[in-house]
């Protein structure tokens, strides 16, 4: 199983990026997929995620900005990403959660992705 996730960059405040995170060794349609972010000296943080069925959930932080996508076709899972401020900046992981669990802990995650840096400016 890999998840490759893509698609960061550097980019002004209140613009735009979409990040992309591709499986391979699985179906994505069968599992819940996230995605995670740690800034600079901090902890990893849980930013979206979305159910087998579409359902999904938001951090208040990014919640009405970040939408979070799946394209089972593809087996490819998005976090558009718009209004971006600073304190966006930071590695973002996608991840899967291992099945059986229905929180968005780091614990319940199974698989991840190498991170992709986004870099907000000011």
């Amino acid at each position: 199983v890999q998840l490759q996730a893509s698609g960061g960059g550097l980019v002004q405040a209140g613009g735009s990026l979409r990040l992309s995170c591709e499986a391979s060794g699985l179906a994505l349609s069968s599992y819940a997929m996230g995605w995670f972010r740690q800034a600079p000296g901090k902890e990893r943080r849980f930013v979206a995620g979305i159910s087998r069925g579409g359902t999904s959930l938001y951090a208040d932080s990014v919640e009405g900005r970040f939408t979070i996508s799946r394209d089972n076709a593809k087996n490819t899972v998005y976090l558009q990403m718009n209004s971006l401020k600073p304190e966006d900046t930071a590695v973002y992981y996608c991840a899967k959660r291992a099945p059986g669990r229905i929180t968005w802990g780091e614990d319940g995650m199974d698989y991840w992705g190498k991170g992709t840096l986004v870099t907000v400016s000011s």
